[in-house]
């Protein structure tokens, strides 16, 4: 049975901390004191160099180049890294669990957790003067330069470091830290700098000095949630404000002028101190405990405690949950402790167990929460069963509890066992994880190569698992020794009962780690053509991307890789590549027709399509402005549109064009009006227009214009210019070949009523009245239809009119047509 979970508890004050041993360290005979380390938190991996600060003695089988090791966190080594690249300032780790790397020259690398690493450089400040300090949090960095300058960098994945507002210091900070920018009512980051007995709070733009006077602070921290600070000041107090130095929260005398070698935060409540073998932990009322060590130790912060790492062993410090703390404190007779007893009484078969229940049935369903929550606090497996039996057994008496809650507890405990397990090496709390998220934890296992865990994770979380199996597959890629062939078979047959899944990122790898062929035959397996058709042309395979774009249908999927291959090959080439695929031609087409009429000209010059080639050809012509240019573009397509005697009207209509650019050439010098562009219609309408009805005549008998549309053009024409006498010469010159019906229309268009009648007379005899109604000619009108003897005519004219003494002539009219 495990030792009971209050063995290893501390009071201070009126709350409980407890430290527990979660591993025994896997590394031997292991000197923390003679390396520069580095902690991730969330129970991350541990980064250890030796400190070259430190003179040491040349021990056998000590390496003679420095080495950076990284750690689980219990103590099994992932990855050794050759150091070479100059003198190291701090190490850090990201939130993605990427080591940070801060030499003195200000060149920053970031390793991934198996030694592939990017490197960038914090600008000229920190080139020119050194770093000779630096801070970093999950997201960013602050470095201190030389010249006492502060060199910022909020973000890794955006590479823009920025000098913050000078703080006009002369000499190095007693000690500073960081207020990262999402605990910051500015949103940006903030810096604390120790100097004289006062603290400057630095930011990109100013600097404002706190006035305060205990200092000089030799040692400061933030809390986790940055609302707190924690500072060590010359004399040996521990003195805890706000970050906003508005709140003095305790003070505390420690009575050691030595400053500690480490200052942390455990949670938010309380500070942890670390000098040489001693630990010491300071509560929020002024209560202290020590912890005495054999050997060197390493402190790092978590959100809800601290991880202490020997040379033997890893432990969590922190303060007791309240759930637990409501169940195991000793003589607590709260309804969660007095469920759990029940569950003891139970299964001893007393009868105490009922009693129990019933004096905590009105509240019966928090208990069984409070055991719920309890459970995912602790780490040994034993209490946790017992405490998850007992939400279960007093679960059972209650009729409508949503167990939805003691499911998901079960899943994330077992989530949890299976991380923590010592091979693994991931001692999470269930606070950790669930600020964590599943999300985030499965993307730490697969970046440690976890693949199998993270898949069965996401499998019994119900999790999507694409992201393991491309990252499995990209891994596998980059460390198999066997045949292009064989990782391909293996690959797919893995993949293959996962629809939907993309290969394009596969592929990708394949192809930068120089297998292309490989890469070829895995994109052929992705679904989605918009990620297929670009990494296929990244890896210079142009015409399979084509074939691949058309197969998708996506037309701006072929016009990027037609517009790429345009680019990047000879004309030739580019034709040879699209002239078998139909929709790529046509596409091309379209495109050159509105951006490019050069490029499809060529297109169909190689392809010897001659009428495309006149079709084109006739664009252009109406492009240029000079005549003879268009003249000759215009022979030019003629010539094309004669080769094939299908096309014998275009032939004839180009040609006609011709003649009338240069008739239009010719009327322009010799009547000085703009005409070329404009259609026959038109050039005749304009000469009758300016009195040159001679010309107009010429243009008729040149292009064998028909009768009725030159009287068409010309009627319209006087009719514009008002010219009735020459309008009246045209009705009587003959037959009109139109009728007379237009006359009127256009008569009556231009308002001219008068004109109109005389031509109405012309007009055939049953349309008369309807025209004599037009012009508001009822009388008429009337006259027309009593000649036609139209007595429904009659009665509708007469229904129009509103004059009276013709309304009575037309009713006359209609009673002559009656009595007919």
């Amino acid at each position: 049975m495990a030792p009971h979970p209050t063995t290893d508890w501390i009071q201070l004050q009126d709350r409980f901390y407890r430290k527990q041993e979660i591993y025994t360290m896997s590394w031997k005979h292991m000197d923390l004191s003679k390396y520069l380390i580095a902690g991730a938190s969330y129970g991350g991996p541990i980064a250890m160099i030796r400190d070259d600060k430190k003179v040491l003695l040349l021990q056998k089988q000590q390496p003679v180049k420095p080495t950076i090791y990284l750690y689980t966190s219990a103590g099994k080594l992932i990855e050794q890294l050759q150091w070479d690249k100059g003198r190291i300032i701090t190490m850090g780790w990201t939130d993605s669990e990427q080591l940070i790397v801060v030499l003195e020259d200000g060149v920053i690398r970031l390793y991934d957790i198996h030694g592939e690493y990017t490197q960038f450089s914090l600008g000229k400040e920190a080139k020119d003067h050194s770093v000779i300090d630096c801070q970093i949090w999950g997201t960013g960095l602050v470095a201190l330069t030389g010249n006492f300058k502060l060199v910022a960098l909020t973000n890794f994945e955006e590479i823009r470091p920025r000098l913050m507002a000078d703080p006009g210091l002369n000499e190095p900070p007693h000690s500073w830290a960081v207020i990262p920018p999402q605990y910051t009512l500015s949103r940006h980051v903030e810096v604390l700098l120790a100097t004289g007995s006062t603290i400057l709070t630095v930011d990109a733009k100013e600097a404002q000095d706190q006035l305060l006077q205990q200092g000089p602070f030799t040692k400061m921290a933030v809390s986790p949630n940055g609302i707190f600070l924690a500072l060590f000041t010359s004399d040996g107090k521990l003195w805890v404000v706000s970050t906003d130095f508005q709140k003095n929260l305790s003070e505390f005398a420690t009575k050691s002028q030595v400053p500690p070698q480490q200052l942390v935060w455990c949670g938010t409540d309380s500070v942890v101190l670390y000098w040489d073998k001693i630990v010491l932990m300071v509560g929020p009322f002024g209560d202290w405990i020590k912890y005495s060590y054999d050997d060197s130790i390493y402190l790092i912060p978590e959100v809800d405690g601290v991880r202490v790492i020997s040379s033997d062993k890893c432990e969590f410090l922190q303060k007791v949950p309240n759930a637990t703390e409501e169940i195991f404190k000793i003589g607590n007779t709260v309804p969660p402790a007095i469920l759990f007893d029940a569950l003891d009484h139970f299964e001893k078969g007393s009868p105490k167990a009922d009693e129990n229940i019933r004096i905590i049935r009105p509240v019966l369903a928090d208990a069984v929460d409070t055991c719920i929550e309890a459970a995912g606090h602790e780490f040994n497996q034993y209490w946790q069963r017992a405490l998850l039996k007992a939400a279960a057994f007093g679960k059972a008496f209650l009729e409508s509890y949503n167990a939805d809650r003691f499911v998901s507890m079960c899943q994330t405990l077992r989530v949890l066992n299976s991380v923590r397990y010592y091979e693994i090496g991931i001692p999470i709390t269930y606070a950790q994880y669930s600020k964590l998220t599943p999300d985030v934890l499965i993307d730490r296992l697969i970046n440690r190569h976890h693949h199998l865990l993270a898949l069965r994770v996401c499998e019994y979380l119900k999790m999507r698992t694409d992201r393991v199996l491309i990252h499995w597959a990209c891994e596998k890629i980059k460390k198999s020794t066997d045949d292009e062939e064989t990782i391909c078979r293996m690959i797919v047959d893995k993949l293959a009962n996962k629809p939907g899944l993309s290969y394009a990122e596969i592929a990708k790898t394949a192809y930068n780690v120089g297998q292309p062929k490989l890469a070829t035959r895995l994109l052929d397996y992705e679904p989605r053509a918009a990620d297929q058709v670009p990494l296929l042309m990244s890896m210079q395979e142009d015409e399979l991307a084509l074939i691949k774009a058309i197969e998708s249908g996506d037309t701006d999927l072929v016009y990027l890789v037609m517009l790429h291959l345009k680019r990047k090959l000879p004309l030739g080439e580019f034709f040879r590549i699209i002239n078998n695929k139909l929709m790529a031609c046509n596409l091309l087409e379209v495109y050159c027709k509105e951006q490019d009429l050069k490029l499809l000209t060529d297109f169909y010059y190689q392809d010897d399509k001659r009428v495309e080639m006149a079709n084109i050809t006739i664009l252009e012509s109406y492009e240029k402005k000079d005549l003879e240019s268009k003249i000759n573009k215009l022979k030019v397509a003629l010539k094309w549109y004669q080769d094939d005697k299908e096309h014998a009207f275009e032939a004839k209509a180009i040609d006609e064009n011709i003649k009338l650019l240069q008739a239009q050439s010719q009327l322009e010098k010799d009547l000085n009006l703009p005409l070329i562009g404009l259609s026959l219609s038109e050039t005749i309408h304009k000469c009758i227009t300016s009195n040159n009805s001679g010309k107009a005549n010429k243009l008729k008998s040149d292009f064998k214009i028909p009768d009725k549309r030159f009287w068409w053009i010309k009627l319209k024409a006087l009719v514009e210019m008002r010219d009735w006498d020459e309008l009246d010469k045209l009705a009587k010159s003959k037959k009109s070949p139109i009728g007379y019906e237009p006359f009127v229309e256009e008569c009556i268009k231009a308002v001219q009523h008068r004109e109109a009648t005389k031509y109405i007379q012309k007009c055939n005899p049953t349309v008369r009245p309807g025209l004599f109604i037009k012009i508001g000619d009822f009388k008429s009108a009337g006259l027309e239809a009593l000649a036609l003897k139209d007595i429904q005519l009659l009665s509708e004219i007469r229904s129009k009119c509103n004059n009276h003494i013709i309304a009575q002539e037309l009713d006359s009219y209609i009673a002559k047509a009656s009595s007919r």
